[in-house]
């Protein structure tokens, strides 16, 4: 059964084209063709989405996995996906759902009515639209979202960040957070190997801000690649000037995909960019993908007590009491902290 919905956020132009202005690619998509993230198609100069209802994956996750750190910690996040990316980044750690085809026929449908019962009835205080790009499945996240917020329930976007502000501005009253991939400062990399650009990410970081989403950033290092001092310098620089209560992931790389040929980003590149982000002046920061590295706990910004410590994606003790550092009485940045 053909169950595609018609796209939000597109116009129809002549020739019975269509433009799609739901991602910064902005694809002109002629009768019978589909968008970059292959999960959009014009129908008679009509844009649809093929994707709607048709999750390929979910799962009862920590939220500390998106990784959402500073949003109610210690919590379960219901997490789901679709096929479909706008992106094509050669390291993608989720590649065959990513990069799938809907022409494979996977998933069925499920109700997002459906999606908000199934995780409430696992006690997730969460949803997360992840493992793929939400933005791809974008009418389906709206419609659960404006569901699971009627329900009091939080909606998660872990995000490539290349969505237009018309995109941003129509999810944002039910969105409440967000981890944004800020996979490099340098739009050559961007177009080599994401096939996309910087300037769009960006601008959603620093919009996100301002919506009042809760916002918090992932750079996965790959050796040779982005790890310069240069580099990671511009990218502290630049969440620190969007705002110093914005938590940095620094993901160690494990070698995958079409990238297999690197190897594991070292340790000691990760420390460097730990030191980098205290001097840019970030008041967390945290290491992804080495277990039991003291960089997964959140310490008090102010007098550096140990607040909340995490072994993986587990969080052992919580010392906040009202999010505030029970020593020196600092309040942590963050919400049902």
């Amino acid at each position: 059964m053909d169950m595609s919905k018609e796209a939000m956020l597109y116009e129809k132009l002549e020739d019975n084209q269509v433009r799609c202005n739901l991602c910064a690619h902005r694809c002109k998509i002629c009768e019978g063709s589909l968008g970059i993230c292959q999960v959009r198609q014009n129908r008679g100069g009509r844009l649809y989405s093929l994707v709607y209802g048709k999750p390929v994956a979910l799962n009862i996750d920590p939220i500390e996995k998106k990784p959402i750190f500073h949003l109610y910690p210690g919590s379960t996040s219901f997490s789901i996906a679709t096929v479909g990316c706008n992106f094509r980044c050669g390291f993608c750690q989720n590649w065959n759902i990513s990069q799938a085809s809907v022409s494979e026929g996977r998933g069925q449908f499920v109700e997002p009515q459906q999606i908000v019962d199934s995780a409430k009835e696992h006690g997730c205080q969460s949803i997360s639209y992840t493992y793929t790009e939400p933005t791809i499945f974008f009418e389906y996240a709206c419609d659960i979202a404006r569901l699971a917020h009627a329900e009091g329930m939080a909606n998660i976007f872990v995000t490539n960040g290349y969505m237009t502000a018309g995109a941003l501005k129509t999810i944002a009253p039910y969105l409440d957070g967000a981890n944004v991939d800020l996979k490099s400062f340098r739009e050559d990399f961007y177009r080599r190997i994401c096939k996309a650009g910087l300037e769009p990410v960006l601008s959603s970081i620093r919009l996100m801000r301002e919506l009042d989403i809760w916002v918090e950033v992932t750079t996965l290092v790959l050796p040779g690649q982005n790890d310069s001092k240069e580099e990671l310098t511009q990218i502290a620089g630049f969440i620190a000037d969007v705002g110093v209560e914005i938590p940095w992931h620094i993901s160690r790389f494990h070698p995958d995909y079409k990238m297999t040929h690197l190897r594991s980003t070292p340790v000691d590149t990760l420390k460097l960019a730990i030191d980098i982000g205290k001097q840019a002046g970030l008041r967390y920061i945290y290491v992804g993908n080495v277990p039991g590295e003291e960089s997964e706990s959140t310490f008090c910004f102010d007098c550096g007590r140990l607040l909340i410590q995490r072994y993986g994606f587990a969080v052992l003790k919580n010392e906040l009491s009202e999010r505030r550092c029970p020593s020196c009485g600092a309040t942590i940045d963050g919400i049902g902290m």
